[in-house]
């Protein structure tokens, strides 16, 4: 992407609350980036669990070649309990874009939010700030679609190569350099000591931690990073791990923030990205104006970032971080939301934010 002050955007709401948080979104987005005079243009594309029902197709060509052709992709949330394939899985289509983008980094950011109650009464919690980055194309995740299932048994592949891990290492290693917390640095999340896949992904980390003296590297078993997540989370930064690993670590890190409407999330790869909230799609409340758009917010906020890396301009990354003041300044003034013992609906985030864009 060469340095311009419009870039596009594919906006892929998909079902339920999605569609919600991505209009919350939308708004805040256009906020900001008008007051720092940036050029967006978004699409809005179908996609998701109701179009499959209606059309038969959960991401049609047409939608994926336009997301293909974007310089970013903002997604919703995707699926729905009573709307599954044949075989009785979910409509996903965002598993999808991973695979078929090559979005091998997904990344996890897990902070305290200024004001927002957090689940752990040590105060050194409030000091959480940590990513997992989460391999998002292979790992137990490799066979999916493909397992073997028989009368007596089912079988499902966990695959580990060479290539990914290795840009895995690059991107986790450079995100620690850029972050530069202090006492920070690079762990690896694994069960080397019982699979050889495991000990096979540890032993490319170690060979890309030579490159990087001046990063702190260490590993953590997955159990182990279980219970010290909840212990001492603030000792972690950056934390790469295998697919299904990061899948479950990032719902348990989400719940120590306040829950899944505070953590947004990207998956990234060489070419493309996608930003979309942690969060599904919420049957409960979708419909009610009580979904919580921080997380999606916050994917805008690293989406503005991602692009300047990419050659939008630094004020794209400047519109990032206004964007991200602005959400800890509304949590910080005592802007409250349902799941976290307050009345705020969708609606009223918007407004909180955007009241503190530019203040």
């Amino acid at each position: 992407m060469s340095q311009s002050n419009t870039v596009s955007v594919a906006v892929l709401p998909g079902d339920g609350i999605g569609t919600e948080v991505t209009e919350a979104t939308l708004a805040v987005l256009e906020r900001v980036v008008r007051r720092h005079g940036l050029g967006l243009a978004a699409e809005t594309l179908p996609a998701g669990a109701f179009h499959y029902k209606e059309t038969g197709s959960a991401l049609p060509d047409a939608t994926f070649d336009a997301a293909r052709k974007a310089d970013a992709i903002l997604l919703g949330a995707m699926g729905w309990p009573g709307i599954r394939y044949a075989d009785g899985t979910e409509i996903a289509p965002q598993l999808d874009l991973r695979f078929r983008l090559n979005l091998y980094a997904g990344v996890r950011p897990i902070r305290a939010l200024p004001g927002v109650p957090l689940p752990l009464s040590d105060p050194r919690a409030r000091q959480m700030d940590f990513v997992i980055i989460r391999e998002s194309t292979e790992g137990l995740f490799f066979s999916r679609d493909t397992g073997r299932v028989t009368a007596e048994m089912a079988e499902e592949t966990l695959r580990i190569t060479r290539a990914t891990t290795e840009r895995l290492a690059r991107f986790s290693f450079a995100l620690a350099k850029r972050r530069a917390k202090p006492g920070g640095g690079v762990t690896l999340v694994d069960k080397a000591n019982v699979f050889r896949a495991f000990a096979f992904m540890r032993g490319i980390f170690a060979e890309e931690a030579q490159r990087h003296p001046e990063i702190a590297f260490g590993a953590h078993y997955v159990d182990a990073m279980a219970l010290d997540l909840v212990r001492r989370p603030w000792d972690w930064d950056v934390l790469p791990t295998e697919n299904m690993f990061g899948d479950i670590l990032s719902d348990l890190a989400a719940g120590l923030i306040g829950g899944m409407g505070f953590a947004p999330s990207a998956d990234i790869g060489d070419d493309h990205a996608v930003f979309q909230p942690s969060h599904g799609t919420a049957p409960d409340i979708a419909g009610k104006g009580l979904a919580n758009p921080t997380a999606t917010i916050l994917c805008a906020a690293m989406m503005l970032d991602w692009l300047a890396s990419r050659g939008a301009g630094e004020a794209w990354a400047e519109a990032g971080r206004e964007l991200t003041a602005a959400v800890d300044a509304a949590f910080a003034e005592g802007l409250r939301t349902p799941e976290i013992g307050g009345r705020a609906g969708t609606a009223d985030v918007v407004r909180a934010v955007i009241g503190k864009i530019g203040g």
